[in-house]
Protein backbone atom coordinates (compact mmCIF):
# COMPACT_ATOMS: atom_id res chain seq x y z
CA UNK A 1 0.00 0.00 0.00
CA UNK A 2 1.32 3.40 -0.93
CA UNK A 3 1.91 6.12 1.65
CA UNK A 4 0.85 8.90 -0.74
CA UNK A 5 -2.23 8.76 -2.93
CA UNK A 6 -1.96 9.72 -6.61
CA UNK A 7 -4.44 12.14 -8.19
CA UNK A 8 -4.83 11.66 -11.95
CA UNK A 9 -8.01 13.14 -13.44
CA UNK A 10 -9.21 11.22 -16.49
CA UNK A 11 -9.48 14.56 -18.32
CA UNK A 12 -5.65 14.76 -18.34
CA UNK A 13 -5.07 11.29 -19.79
CA UNK A 14 -2.91 8.58 -18.23
CA UNK A 15 0.46 9.91 -17.02
CA UNK A 16 3.65 7.99 -17.81
CA UNK A 17 6.55 8.19 -15.36
CA UNK A 18 4.87 10.72 -13.07
CA UNK A 19 1.56 11.51 -11.35
CA UNK A 20 -0.40 14.73 -11.76
CA UNK A 21 -0.87 15.19 -8.04
CA UNK A 22 -0.19 13.46 -4.74
CA UNK A 23 -2.13 13.61 -1.46
CA UNK A 24 -0.40 12.99 1.86
CA UNK A 25 -2.20 11.32 4.76
CA UNK A 26 -3.12 13.22 7.90
CA UNK A 27 -0.27 13.48 10.36
CA UNK A 28 2.55 13.40 7.81
CA UNK A 29 5.29 16.01 8.15
CA UNK A 30 6.19 18.08 5.09
CA UNK A 31 9.83 18.08 4.05
CA UNK A 32 10.95 20.68 1.52
CA UNK A 33 14.12 19.48 -0.19
CA UNK A 34 16.42 22.21 -1.51
CA UNK A 35 17.89 21.91 -4.99
CA UNK A 36 20.43 19.09 -5.04
CA UNK A 37 23.19 18.71 -7.61
CA UNK A 38 25.75 15.99 -8.39
CA UNK A 39 28.32 16.92 -5.81
CA UNK A 40 30.10 15.08 -3.04
CA UNK A 41 30.47 16.07 0.62
CA UNK A 42 33.24 18.56 -0.33
CA UNK A 43 30.85 20.25 -2.79
CA UNK A 44 32.73 19.03 -5.87
CA UNK A 45 30.73 17.94 -8.93
CA UNK A 46 31.54 14.22 -9.20
CA UNK A 47 31.42 13.84 -13.00
CA UNK A 48 30.93 15.74 -16.25
CA UNK A 49 28.77 12.90 -17.61
CA UNK A 50 25.02 13.73 -17.81
CA UNK A 51 23.92 10.22 -16.76
CA UNK A 52 26.41 10.20 -13.89
CA UNK A 53 25.14 13.57 -12.73
CA UNK A 54 21.52 12.33 -12.90
CA UNK A 55 22.47 9.36 -10.71
CA UNK A 56 24.39 11.39 -8.09
CA UNK A 57 21.80 14.16 -7.98
CA UNK A 58 18.97 11.70 -7.37
CA UNK A 59 21.05 9.93 -4.70
CA UNK A 60 21.72 13.26 -2.96
CA UNK A 61 18.01 14.13 -3.05
CA UNK A 62 17.12 10.74 -1.57
CA UNK A 63 19.78 11.15 1.14
CA UNK A 64 17.93 14.24 2.41
CA UNK A 65 14.62 12.36 2.41
CA UNK A 66 16.18 9.38 4.22
CA UNK A 67 17.76 11.66 6.84
CA UNK A 68 14.24 12.93 7.63
CA UNK A 69 12.92 9.38 8.04
CA UNK A 70 11.42 8.90 4.59
CA UNK A 71 11.99 6.97 1.42
CA UNK A 72 11.06 7.22 -2.26
CA UNK A 73 7.44 6.38 -1.43
CA UNK A 74 7.20 9.60 0.60
CA UNK A 75 8.21 11.96 -2.22
CA UNK A 76 5.17 13.89 -3.42
CA UNK A 77 6.72 16.36 -5.88
CA UNK A 78 9.97 16.88 -7.77
CA UNK A 79 11.15 19.58 -10.11
CA UNK A 80 14.12 18.52 -12.22
CA UNK A 81 16.20 21.21 -13.87
CA UNK A 82 18.45 20.17 -16.76
CA UNK A 83 20.84 22.17 -18.90
CA UNK A 84 20.80 19.88 -21.97
CA UNK A 85 17.46 18.71 -23.35
CA UNK A 86 19.10 16.58 -26.03
CA UNK A 87 21.30 14.75 -23.51
CA UNK A 88 18.15 14.00 -21.49
CA UNK A 89 16.25 12.72 -24.53
CA UNK A 90 19.21 10.69 -25.80
CA UNK A 91 19.71 8.98 -22.44
CA UNK A 92 16.11 8.32 -21.29
CA UNK A 93 16.64 4.54 -21.17
CA UNK A 94 19.68 4.83 -18.87
CA UNK A 95 17.99 7.55 -16.80
CA UNK A 96 14.96 5.28 -16.40
CA UNK A 97 17.16 2.41 -15.24
CA UNK A 98 18.71 4.64 -12.57
CA UNK A 99 15.25 5.89 -11.58
CA UNK A 100 13.92 2.35 -11.10
CA UNK A 101 17.04 1.28 -9.17
CA UNK A 102 16.73 4.19 -6.73
CA UNK A 103 13.02 5.09 -6.75
CA UNK A 104 11.38 1.79 -7.64
CA UNK A 105 7.92 2.37 -9.06
CA UNK A 106 7.39 5.60 -7.15
CA UNK A 107 6.37 8.45 -9.44
CA UNK A 108 5.78 11.82 -7.77
CA UNK A 109 4.09 14.78 -9.37
CA UNK A 110 6.92 16.06 -11.55
CA UNK A 111 8.16 18.73 -13.90
CA UNK A 112 11.36 18.73 -15.94
CA UNK A 113 12.60 22.18 -16.89
CA UNK A 114 15.35 23.02 -19.37
CA UNK A 115 17.44 25.94 -18.10
CA UNK A 116 20.31 27.95 -19.59
CA UNK A 117 22.53 27.08 -16.64
CA UNK A 118 22.68 26.22 -12.96
CA UNK A 119 24.40 28.21 -10.22
CA UNK A 120 26.88 25.44 -9.39
CA UNK A 121 29.67 25.44 -11.97
CA UNK A 122 29.57 22.27 -14.09
CA UNK A 123 26.18 21.10 -12.80
CA UNK A 124 23.86 19.76 -15.50
CA UNK A 125 21.06 18.42 -13.28
CA UNK A 126 19.37 19.85 -10.18
CA UNK A 127 16.42 18.36 -8.32
CA UNK A 128 14.21 20.02 -5.69
CA UNK A 129 10.98 18.75 -4.23
CA UNK A 130 8.63 17.91 -1.41
CA UNK A 131 8.24 14.75 0.62
CA UNK A 132 5.77 13.87 3.37
CA UNK A 133 7.34 11.68 6.01
CA UNK A 134 5.61 9.81 8.82
CA UNK A 135 5.60 11.58 12.17
CA UNK A 136 8.06 14.37 12.93
CA UNK A 137 10.89 13.10 10.71
CA UNK A 138 13.63 14.59 12.91
CA UNK A 139 17.07 13.13 13.43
Amino acid sequence: MSFLFPVNPATLGKPSGYNNGMVAPAGASALEVAGQVAWDSAHRIVTKDFVGQWDQTLRNFLDVVKQAGGGPEHIAEMTIFITDKQAYLDQTKKLGEIWRALMGKNFPAMACVVVAGLVEEGAQVEIKGTAYVPGRGRS
